[in-house]
């Protein structure tokens, strides 16, 4: 999921941040980007395309040969947010559902791989749970501190642009006609994955360059 969603930045340079968890991944566009003439239709198309099929395209890097059982496919909605805040808002509901939903899945598993319920069972042991009691139920039956779980699993999978430096050596030709290796320094973008909160000030802080100024 994390390669597609690379791919789609790959392809869409105007994407400033992506967000991903469980089976969904949501793309920001730049404000002032012009791609396709801002055609909502072509956007959605255009991402959603290019995700499946690079599912598709990178699935034995990760899973070998083991075979895909059918053709995956993906939908997509455009939303237009008209301030940060609302962006904002929007990306902080998805990494508590994220949230929700993986420790909800955390609890249940090992309810039934370690404590040896049915999945009937569990999902009755659960109802009317808290997140403070699902918790208390990892800590104090199975010693598991939820807080130490993946990060991925607990926060999904940011992508965002990162400038770095890479240095190439050329063969250059000197004012004597010769020619002589010389090292170039130039500075370049990648998508990188960061697993980290997006719901409090410090990720917007750290990274001001993400979204640009509203207008009102």
């Amino acid at each position: 999921m994390t390669r597609s969603a690379q791919s789609v930045m790959e392809e869409l340079e105007d994407i400033i941040i992506a967000y991903g968890q469980s089976d969904e991944f949501s793309f920001v566009f730049k404000r002032t980007s012009n791609w396709f003439k801002r055609r909502a239709s072509k956007l959605m198309t255009h991402v959603a395309s290019q995700f499946s099929s690079s599912y598709v395209f990178y699935w034995k890097e990760y899973f070998e040969e083991q075979p895909l059982l059918y053709p995956p496919s993906f939908d997509g909605r455009v939303v237009l947010y008209p301030t940060n805040r609302n962006l904002r808002d929007y990306l902080s509901w998805r990494q508590a559902d994220c949230h929700i939903n993986n420790l909800y899945n955390t609890v249940f598993w090992t309810l039934v791989q370690k404590g040896g319920l049915t999945t009937a069972q569990a999902e009755d042991r659960l109802k009317g749970t808290l997140a403070a009691d699902k918790n208390e139920i990892l800590f104090s039956e199975f010693d598991i501190n939820y807080n130490n779980e993946s990060a991925l699993h607990r926060k999904g999978t940011i992508l965002l642009w990162k400038k770095h430096e890479e240095t190439v050596i050329r063969r250059m030709k000197q004012p004597n006609a010769e020619e002589k290796e010389v090292p170039v320094t130039r500075s370049k973008r990648r998508v990188e994955n960061l697993y980290c909160d997006i719901i409090g000030e410090q990720f917007w802080e750290e990274h001001p360059d993400i979204l640009e100024e509203d207008n009102c």
